[in-house]
């Protein structure tokens, strides 16, 4: 069993959560709701260990809010 940190987004234009898992470029499932986004994770990344699509290494570190005048 592994475990993978999702960072999770909302788009303001359709209302959707997406989400994407650092060292798995590409894939960015949506959902209407976070259960639904969380559900889409996991199948893409299953799909995706499936295909013997070995993620990049990765840690996840945190966020950091950036001011730009």
């Amino acid at each position: 069993m592994k475990t993978f940190t999702a960072v999770i987004e909302k788009d303001k234009d359709t209302g959707l959560y997406v989400g994407y898992v650092p060292g798995f470029p590409g894939a960015h499932p949506q959902g209407e709701t976070l259960d639904e986004l969380r559900r889409n994770l996991k199948e893409v990344i299953e799909m995706l260990l499936e295909e013997d699509v070995p993620p990049v290494e990765t840690e996840f570190v945190g966020t950091q809010q950036i001011i730009v005048a």
